[in-house]
């Protein structure tokens, strides 16, 4: 027996590991394991040796191979994908019928959409060190069946549920696979206003486990910039391709890959990992890829007709054509199975080239391409390699036990046969709730700095509109003429504060949405962590910016004079700032674009603004609005503003300095005019605070259920 305790941890501690001399092959270590008080034992096939071994998780360069306990095969079985298929049936029918099967049973046969056969029971495994290469023409079927091995389909494509897709032999659900996996999606998405480095360590944060001290994070991502010569545009700004000059496609491209491997995952997925990017940078990136294979991890990738060069770093290939597998395996294999075919690869020819000719629908000769493809996926859906597949795919740990009788294992209390994951709590969530929460304050706080729009601009804006305004309405006195102009100046207030916010926050959520539905898909926040620190984050500048107003507008137009007078003011147009904040997000997380929310928000603001009494009588809203008006915030604010002018103005105090014209003797009796109370000046107030709440919380539930309908 030897004892090994020269492995240090970034943290500083030392492994012990005892183990025997003797050499066993990987498959011996995946016999069966237990978790016993931080513990993990795994017994080799001859019962002769147990190896125990306590560490923490190592982020960072893996330094040797990975425990045999710790690694993973993913086999997948009977793989059937369907979508639905377009069609215009519905748009050619008459609108009286359309209107008639809305409301009879007839509905359900003409919504009916035909489901298009996607993949075509697809049967395959990624065996524990081994770079699998997904290869294919466009089309094939590529990114369909990545998305459906990481339990990523877009919404419209079903699975069939006889699909098994399991790691280690045992069957594993969306939940367990996300928590495994990390999956390197085709398309970047990146908030634009965010460095390369500052990118990495919001990911980092809520990437890797709660247990991570945040020193070894930090180390990681300064390793990762290394390894992916990121270094030099470390301190760049992503920016947006055709709006903000940032990084180049490729540098995009190395990011995205970048945080997917900062944890160092065991099962990695990659969709086209090297578009984009140059034969030289291509092939460092499949060479980090086949150095991480080389270690123990599991590796599926897609890729686009590779060069010779990267074809040889492939362990096994699988290509795909039609929806169904036309092989499966080493390349070397590859090569006598189209040699027995009768089409074998030309000499000095790059396979992947070849391959994928001959899996190609060639334009004019399409029957004769899917003749040709029928042929080779049905030989080799009977060949020794597909039979060897198959009887892989239903095995647990080589061992020769049957998926269902695994399922039996887990509903009883056997050992478990795949390791459980250590800081991932039972919603797949790494972080906890408050570090989400910091994480994206923290983003969010950065983009609202880095934006010049949001603050430089909107602050000159307001400045602009308050000095005009104030040249307006500027010294008016308390006559006749003045109590109107005051009035309307006050309307004023509540009208600039809600188009000015309203209009400014309406994108907020729709332009980020397909960031925010990606990384809660990848379990790194929720929805209200995320909506909690994006809103606080915004919530200095909706103080500022009434401040800026009211401090210019009240004194130019002569308001009522007094510090305490000003500051309920300020006070009240700070509550309509945030409530019309609050409305912009509810309809910025209702909509599905920023086309869409730009045009649903003027007419939607404008009943409220004709409850606010300046242009209708309180007193004389109709009934059935009546219920209406109470969600208006003109309404409260437009009532407590004249309040705050007026409750203190006394008989005597207004000038009537014309005859035969109405003049109102008091404030009291200006009030009574509008149909106001002195009496509801607190429940005003008491409503503008509970619209905040009401209409935030209405916008958190609007991207709840959104996040929902993309799961």
């Amino acid at each position: 027996m030897t004892i090994n305790t020269d492995d240090q941890y970034a943290d500083g501690e030392s492994k012990t590991t005892i183990s025997s001399s003797r050499r066993y092959s990987t498959s011996s270590f995946q016999d069966q394991s237990m978790e016993d008080d931080g513990i993990n034992a795994t017994l080799t096939n001859d019962k002769a040796t147990l190896i125990q071994v306590w560490r923490p998780k190592s982020y960072g360069s893996v330094k040797g191979q990975i425990p045999a306990q710790d690694r993973l095969t993913y086999t997948w079985r009977e793989i059937d994908v369907f979508g639905q298929a377009a069609t215009d049936a519905k748009s050619r029918e008459p609108l009286c019928s359309r209107l008639r099967h809305c409301f009879t049973r007839q509905r359900l046969v003409k919504d009916f959409n035909p489901r298009k056969h996607l993949l075509k029971n697809v049967t395959g495994v990624a065996r524990s060190g081994e770079l699998l290469a997904v290869m294919g023409s466009s089309g094939a079927g590529k990114t369909t069946l990545l998305n459906a091995l990481a339990f990523r389909s877009p919404p419209g494509v079903k699975i069939s549920p006889n699909a098994v897709r399991a790691l280690n032999g045992v069957p594993v659900t969306a939940e367990q696979m996300r928590a495994r996996c990390a999956y390197v999606q085709q398309d970047d998405l990146f908030i634009p206003s965010l460095t390369t480095k500052e990118h990495l360590m919001f990911q980092a944060l809520l990437r890797m486990g709660r247990d991570v001290p945040h020193s070894v994070k930090m180390h990681r991502v300064d390793e990762v910039l290394q390894e992916l010569s990121l270094v030099k545009c470390a301190d760049t700004i992503i920016g947006a391709p055709g709006r903000i000059k940032g990084l180049s496609g490729g540098e995009r491209k190395r990011l995205a890959f970048a945080s997917e491997t900062l944890t160092d995952p065991h099962l990695l997925l990659c969709d086209e990992p090297t578009s984009g990017l140059d034969s030289f940078m291509a092939h460092s990136v499949l060479q980090v890829l086949k150095g991480m294979a080389m270690k123990g991890k599991t590796i599926i990738l897609t890729i686009h007709q590779p060069s010779s060069e990267l074809y040889c770093l492939f362990d096994r290939i699988l290509l795909v054509a039609e929806g169904r597998v036309a092989f499966l395996g080493s390349p070397y294999q590859s090569a006598e199975f189209f040699s027995q075919l009768g089409i074998p690869c030309p000499p000095n020819y790059n396979p992947a080239d070849f391959y994928v000719q001959m899996l190609a629908i060639a334009p004019n000769k399409e029957t004769e391409c899917r003749e040709t493809i029928k042929k080779i996926c049905d030989s080799f859906a009977v060949s020794p390699i597909a039979r060897d597949i198959i009887e892989t795919a239903s095995l647990v740990n080589g061992a020769g036990v049957g998926i269902e009788l695994a399922r039996a294992k887990h509903q009883t209390n056997d050992p478990y046969l795949l390791q459980p994951m250590e800081g991932v709590d039972s919603t797949g969530y790494r972080a906890s709730w408050w570090t989400q929460f910091y994480c994206i304050l923290w983003r969010s706080w950065l983009s609202v700095l880095k934006d010049p729009m949001l603050v430089k601009v909107r602050l000159l804006q307001t400045a602009m509109v308050a000095s005009l305004i104030g040249s307006i309405y500027f010294g008016q006195v308390l006559d006749q003429d003045g109590v109107m102009n005051i009035n309307g100046s006050l309307f004023l207030f509540l009208t600039n504060m809600t188009f000015q916010n309203v209009f400014a926050v309406i994108n907020v959520f729709s332009a980020e949405l397909p960031v925010f539905l990606r990384e809660k898909r990848s379990r790194l926040y929720r929805v209200d962590t995320y909506f909690l620190g994006k809103t606080i984050a915004e919530l200095p500048l909706f103080i500022a910016v009434p401040f800026v107003f009211t401090s210019i507008t009240y004194p130019m137009i002569g308001l009522k004079a007094g510090v305490s007078h000003y500051l309920t003011t300020l006070f009240i147009v700070t509550l309509v700032a945030n409530v019309s904040t609050s409305f912009g997000y509810l309809i910025s997380c209702a909509s599905s674009s920023i086309s869409m929310a730009l045009s649903v928000g003027p007419p939607v603001v404008i009943p409220f603004l004709i409850f606010g009494g300046f242009f209708l009588n309180s007193a004389s809203v109709p009934a059935y609005f009546k219920y209406l008006s109470y969600l208006s915030w003109f309404r409260y604010a437009n009532e407590a503003l004249l309040i705050n002018q007026w409750a203190a103005v006394g008989d005597g105090e207004i000038a009537c300095t014309r005859a035969n014209v109405t003049c109102p003797a008091s404030g009291e009796i200006i009030l009574e005019t509008f149909n106001f109370r002195i009496e509801d000046f607190a429940l005003d107030i008491g409503c503008l605070f509970a619209l905040i709440i009401l209409f935030r919380l209405g916008a958190l539930f609007c991207l709840w259920l959104r996040s929902r309908s993309k799961e």
